[in-house]
């Protein structure tokens, strides 16, 4: 017999069915037993009359929570289930897996008359056993968002004729600059995990691929412990060719990202805002676009806020995070371009005006960097040049090399997956991972 879906069990009242899963809740008295059984797709309940089905005793004295059981019986309306109104009856119970008594608290656990609080347990405890602590509703819904989100970002650029990459990360130097990287023993000499895409990327624009994307691991040797920062995370990269300047790039993200989340809106926008309390709001285009010092200027009026003149060149975290209101106040929106950085504050690649400003721009949503993004440098003099200054010209020959022989005009940007995951959903970075790297962390 095919296993059928909890969610598919409406279209069988009164037929039998196969369900599998974990046992969310089991309630076994003298008569009865009562058993949530959980897949990934929802909850149904199993109903067992005993004096009916003494061959299920056995199974049942050994059955606990989070067991993985097939249940095989008649599904039956019942108005007095909770759960839809819908239960089986079951004529066959197999326990696949015993689980043991759960090491770790998944959800705070109210105080009953004849029982204290229990707390949920720390979200490094939940690492620790994180395989468990994933079967919540609220991190399989995570999940799902997030597959629905980057599979709306890839629909959005194959619609444009993107090609998709997958670029290596063993590379025998330095991504962008001599540090945050993680060096590697790679045979009779070292290497480096790539800390982006971005020389490959670009790589690609030489090839005349002209317009690209890649989803894949990014590795920064960063020692951060914040909210939102991790030693290894997704990115989802793009780069285009033969664009007039950096609004272009500009406005290709804000238009991806607003694609992106009226997707995620329409299939989840209810059970994120149920589980999460957190409403997906679709951007409307264009994005509000700023320049650092305009932005600056407007926190110190509106929130008293300043940096010293010498930090004005880049944007700081807590100016991030004032940004947030600020744009909501004077834009009604929950994205922000911040445009106009010094170029000393910018990658070597970026490419200058004729002031020498860098032709870029950071994305802020909700308050948080998510994307730096710019017009890169094609030409290869200019370019050799910008990696002299920075003191990087050895370390980067061999991405030099790629300009040396006709490279179009071309930009591009970065997106965090798991970033994005957690503002949308108004989350620590630990919880929005499926794994959570930072420098204290290496298991599971």
């Amino acid at each position: 017999m095919n296993r059928t879906y909890v969610r598919d069990i409406k279209n069988n009242i009164g037929e039998v069915v196969k369900v599998q899963g974990f046992v969310e809740n089991f309630r076994n008295s003298r008569a009865m037993a009562f058993i949530v059984l959980k897949d990934i797709t929802g909850k149904i309940q199993v109903t067992i009359e005993k004096e009916q089905h003494p061959e299920m005793e056995a199974a049942l004295d050994i059955l606990t929570g989070d067991s993985v059981i097939t249940v095989v019986g008649k599904v039956i309306e019942n108005e007095y289930v909770k759960m839809g109104g819908i239960e089986i009856l079951p004529d066959e119970l197999f326990v696949e897996s015993v689980a043991d008594a759960l090491p770790i608290t998944r959800k705070e656990i109210p105080a009953t008359k004849k029982k204290q609080a229990v707390e949920r347990s720390s979200i490094d405890q939940r690492i620790d056993f994180r395989w468990i602590d994933l079967r919540t509703d609220e991190n399989q819904l995570m999940f799902k968002v997030q597959t629905a989100f980057v599979a709306a970002m890839r629909e959005f650029l194959l619609g444009k004729e993107f090609i998709e990459i997958h670029s290596p990360k063993l590379i025998g130097a330095a991504s962008e600059s001599g540090s945050d990287v993680f060096e590697v023993k790679y045979f009779d000499r070292n290497a480096y995990l790539a800390q982006s895409p971005q020389f490959y990327k670009q790589m690609a624009m030489a090839s005349g691929f002209e317009k690209i994307f890649e989803v894949g691991p990014v590795f920064r040797a960063e020692k951060s412990f914040t909210s939102k920062h991790t030693t290894e995370f997704t990115g989802f990269d793009l780069e285009f060719s033969y664009i007039e300047d950096y609004r272009d790039v500009m406005q290709l993200e804000a238009e991806l990202l607003t694609y992106a989340l009226e997707k995620v809106a329409d299939k989840y926008g209810k059970e994120i805002e149920e589980m999460f309390g957190i409403p997906v709001v679709v951007p409307k285009l264009p994005f509000p676009v700023v320049t650092l010092a305009e932005l600056y200027d407007g926190l110190e009026k509106e929130f008293g806020y300043t940096v010293p003149d010498s930090e004005k060149g880049d944007l700081s975290t807590e100016a991030e995070k004032l940004s947030f209101e600020w744009v909501k106040k004077h834009y009604d929106h929950e994205f922000l371009f911040v445009t106009d950085f010094d170029a000393e504050k910018r990658a070597f690649y970026h490419m200058r005006d004729e002031h020498g400003t860098p032709m870029g721009y950071d994305l802020i949503w909700r308050g948080v960097e998510i994307t730096t993004g710019a017009q890169r440098e094609h030409r290869y003099d200019i370019l050799a040049k910008q990696a002299e200054e920075k003191g990087l010209a050895k370390d980067v020959e061999f991405y030099l090399e790629f300009f040396r022989y006709g490279c179009p005009p071309h930009g591009g940007f970065g997106i965090g997956v798991d970033r994005m995951t957690m503002l949308l959903l108004g989350l620590h970075i630990k919880d929005a991972m499926f794994i959570f790297r930072g420098p204290n962390r290496l298991n599971p």
